[in-house]
C-alpha cells in the first residue's frame, strides 16, 4: 500500500493541491521545491535551486519549471501549470493529473485521452542536477513529448523582470544545449537520453504570480525567460531521462544514476520512516568535507543552536551515529574556533549565541545514552570539560557566571535565545537576566559533567562541577520559582516575566534537574492546561496579554506573532519527555497519541515533513520553513524514546 498517495480529486483542486508542497534536497544545499502540482507558489519553488559559490554562497532559481506537452495527432496537451492575474491558470495541467505519489521518489500519472504518462523527478546526491524520468505507459498512436524550461537565473530572494541584459546565446551539448543568461552564474546543461530538437524561440512569460509572497505581502510577479524548446518522439514502454545540472552528462548514464539514487532513498512508506527521509534532507555536507546540519528550508542556512539541538534526532534517532559524530567534528572545530577567538572556518552562523555551548553539550549527553558512556568519553569528554571551563572561567564575552551559581546574559539590546524575533532592531521579546532554560541547561550540564568526570578518573573536576552543580540547583528554585507553582521565564534583578512560556519545560524534561517531583509535576501541569496544543507547545499562553496565535499576513504581523502564541513543533520534544519523567509508564499511552497526531501532518503542507510552527489556535495551520529540523528531530528522537520505554516496560 501507498503511504503518501493524492487521488485525482485532491490533484485537481487547487484550492487542496496548491497548499501542499513538496522538497528534494541534495544534501549540499542544492534543492528542488514546487506544489504536487508543479505550479510555484513562492519565489523559493525551483526545479532547479543551487548555491552560486562565485556570487554569495547563497541559493539561486536556474531553473523555475518545465512544462511538458504531449503531442498526438497534431492535438498538444501541455501539463504544465502556471498562475497569472485575475486567478488565471494557464495553461491547466493539473487536469490532465490521475494520481500522484512519493514514497519513493515523486511520481505524476497523468491521462491525456489514450495517452497514460508517468514523471518521476529525483535530484541527485551531492550534485546540482535534478533528472526527470518519462515513461510512456499507454499510448494506441505515435507520440511525442515537448520540453519547455522556464529560467531565472536570480537569487531565491529576489524576483526576475524582463531585461536587455539577459544573453540568450546557447551552445549545443550531447542531446542538449547549455547556456547561461547572466555573468558569474554557471553554465546550465539541459539534456536528455534521446536524440532530440531543440526549437529556439527565445521569449519571455510575463507576470507569473506567486500565491504565498501575496499573502506575504512581497513582490509576487516575476517574468521568466524561455529560450525555446525540445521535442522528440516517445514510444510505449519507453522511458526518456531529462537532466538539467550544472555540469555535461553523458547520456547513455542517465538512467543508471536516476535508478542508483533511486536505491539510496529512505522510503517514505511509513511516518518513522517519512521523518528519517527529511532528517536526511537537512544534511549538508560542503565541497571542503565539512558537514552540517541545516535548520531549515527553503530560506535558512546552518545555525549553530539549531543544529545542537536537531543534531541527537536526526541523526541518533535515524540511527546514525557515524553523521552524528561528522557533523560534530564540524561543530567542534567551529566552536573552538569561537573559543579561542578565530574565525568560524565554517559556515555555522551565530555561533556566539550565549546557549549555543550548553545546548551543544545537551546533544552530547544524548550521544552518551545511546552509544554508552565510555565511547562518549573517549570523543568528546574534552571538548565538554574546555567548553565549561570557558563559561566558568567569565571568557563568553554573552555570559556571566553570578556567585550564586546561575548564569546571566544581557538580552534587552538583542535577542539571546531561541525566541529571537526583532522589530526596528531590538527583540520583541527582551529576555535578559537569568533565563529559565539557560540556568536548566547549565544544572544538567555540571551534573552531566560530573559523572563524565568521574567516568574518566578526573576526581578534581568531579567535584568541581558537582558543588557549583548544587549551588546553581539552589539558587535555580530561589529565583524562579513563584508561588503558584510555576517559572519565571526570565528575572533581572528585581523585575520578573510573569508570563507563562514554554522555556520552562526544561528544568522537567533534562536528566538532571533541581526541582523536587512535586515541583516537576506543578511545571508540568500549567504547561499541559495553557500551553499544550495538538501541535507543539505556545510560546505564550492564551491568558497572556499580547497573546498572538496567528501567524499569516504582512512581514510586520507574522514578526508580532512569532513568539507571541504560535504553537512550536520542536517543544513538543522537551513536553513530552517531561511528562514521561514525571508519569512514567503511566505516560506512555498519552505521550504516543501526541507524537502520532504529528502524522497528518505529513499530507498536509510539507509533504514527507514538519514545518516551523503551527498557529497557536484551532484548526493549527503549518507555518513558518515547510521543513524544520528541530520539528523533525524532535519527533524523530522521542519516538525513539517511546520506543525503547515500551520495549523495557514489555521486557520487564
Amino acid at each position: 500500500m501507498t503511504y503518501l498517495k493524492f487521488d485525482k480529486a485532491l490533484m485537481v483542486n487547487l484550492q487542496q493541491s496548491l497548499t501542499k508542497e513538496l522538497l528534494q534536497t541534495n544534501k549540499s544545499g542544492a534543492y528542488s521545491y514546487s506544489t504536487i502540482v508543479d505550479c510555484n507558489t513562492r519565489k523559493y519553488h525551483g526545479l532547479l535551486v543551487i548555491p552560486v559559490p562565485e556570487l554569495d554562497g547563497k541559493n539561486h532559481v536556474l531553473v523555475s519549471s518545465l512544462d511538458t506537452t504531449v503531442i498526438q495527432h497534431g492535438a498538444e496537451f501541455n501539463l504544465g501549470l502556471h498562475k497569472y492575474q485575475g486567478d488565471n491558470y494557464s495553461p491547466q495541467g493539473h487536469k490532465y493529473i490521475r494520481e500522484f505519489e512519493c514514497d519513493s521518489n515523486p511520481s505524476t500519472i497523468y491521462r491525456v485521452g489514450g495517452v497514460i504518462l508517468s514523471k518521476e523527478k529525483i535530484f541527485v546526491s551531492h550534485e546540482n542536477r535534478i533528472l526527470i524520468k518519462y515513461t510512456l505507459l499507454e499510448a494506441h498512436s505515435p507520440t511525442k513529448l515537448r520540453l519547455r524550461p522556464f529560467l531565472a537565473f536570480r537569487s531565491i530572494n529576489d524576483l526576475c523582470k524582463e531585461n536587455n541584459y539577459v544573453n540568450k546565446d546557447y551552445q549545443p551539448v550531447d542531446n542538449g544545449i547549455k547556456m547561461c543568461l547572466y555573468h558569474g552564474y554557471p553554465e546550465l546543461h539541459m539534456q536528455l537520453s534521446a536524440k532530440n530538437e531543440f526549437h529556439y524561440s527565445p521569449d519571455w512569460y510575463r507576470n507569473i504570480e506567486y500565491l504565498k509572497e501575496q499573502e506575504r505581502g512581497y513582490d509576487f510577479k516575476e517574468d521568466l525567460f524561455v529560450p525555446g524548446y525540445f521535442e522528440l518522439p516517445i514510444k510505449k514502454d519507453e522511458s526518456i531521462y531529462f537532466s538539467a545540472g550544472i555540469s555535461a552528462i553523458q547520456p547513455a548514464t542517465m538512467q543508471k544514476m536516476f535508478e542508483e539514487e533511486k536505491s539510496i532513498r529512505t522510503p517514505r512508506n511509513s511516518f518513522t520512516n517519512s521523518l528519517k527521509n527529511a532528517a536526511y534532507q537537512f544534511y549538508n555536507k560542503h565541497p571542503d568535507g565539512q558537514r552540517y546540519l541545516l535548520a531549515g528550508y527553503p530560506w535558512f542556512e546552518c545555525r549553530a543552536r539549531d543544529m545542537f539541538v536537531a543534531l541527537p534526532g536526526c541523526t541518533l534517532a535515524a540511527e546514525d551515529p557515524g553523521l552524528f559524530d561528522a557533523i560534530m567534528e564540524t561543530g567542534e572545530k567551529g566552536l573552538r574556533n569561537y573559543m579561542e577567538h578565530k574565525a568560524a572556518g565554517c559556515a555555522i552562523t551565530e555561533i556566539d549565541a550565549p546557549d549555543v555551548l550548553l545546548w551543544m553539550i545537551w546533544a552530547v549527553q544524548q550521544y552518551a545514552k545511546d552509544q554508552g558512556v565510555e565511547k562518549c568519553a573517549g570523543k568528546y569528554n574534552k571538548l565538554l570539560f574546555d567548553a565549561l571551563d570557558f563559561i566558568i572561567g567569565q571568557k563568553h564575552e554573552k555570559l556571566i557566571l553570578h556567585s550564586n551559581g546561575l548564569l546571566f546574559t544581557n538580552g534587552k539590546e538583542q535577542p539571546v535565545s531561541w525566541m529571537n524575533s526583532t522589530m526596528y532592531g531590538k527583540p520583541l521579546v527582551p529576555r535578559t537576566g537569568y533565563l529559565v532554560e539557560f540556568n536548566a541547561l547549565w544544572y544538567n550540564a555540571l551534573c552531566f559533567a560530573s559523572e563524565m568526570a568521574a567516568q574518566v578518573g578526573r576526581a578534581e573536576l568531579q567535584t568541581k562541577y558537582s558543588e557549583l552543580a548544587q549551588k546553581a540547583g539552589t539558587s535555580f528554585v530561589e529565583v524562579f520559582r513563584n508561588d503558584y507553582g510555576y517559572l519565571y521565564d526570565f528575572v533581572d534583578g528585581q523585575a520578573v516575566d510573569w508570563s507563562v512560556r514554554p522555556n520552562q519545560i526544561f528544568a522537567v524534561s533534562l536528566d538532571f534537574s533541581p526541582l523536587d517531583k512535586m515541583q516537576k509535576k506543578q511545571v508540568l501541569d500549567i504547561v499541559t492546561k495553557e500551553l499544550l496544543t495538538p501541535k507543539g507547545l505556545r510560546t505564550l499562553s492564551p491568558k497572556s496579554l499580547g497573546y498572538n496565535p496567528i501567524f499569516q499576513g504582512s512581514e510586520s504581523r507574522r514578526t508580532w506573532a512569532y513568539h507571541q502564541g504560535t504553537a512550536w513543533a520542536w517543544l513538543i520534544g522537551p513536553y513530552v519527555e517531561a511528562y514521561l519523567k514525571v508519569h512514567k509508564i503511566r505516560g506512555l499511552n498519552f505521550a504516543e497519541r501526541i507524537i502520532y497526531g504529528f502524522e497528518d501532518d505529513l499530507t498536509d503542507r510539507g509533504i514527507g515533513t514538519i514545518s516551523e510552527l503551527y498557529d497557536g489556535n484551532p484548526p493549527y495551520w503549518g507555518r513558518g520553513a515547510v521543513s524544520f529540523a528541530m520539528s523533525v528531530a524532535e519527533i524523530l528522537r522521542i519516538k525513539q524514546i517511546i520506543k525503547v520505554m515500551s520495549a523495557n516496560t514489555t521486557q520487564g
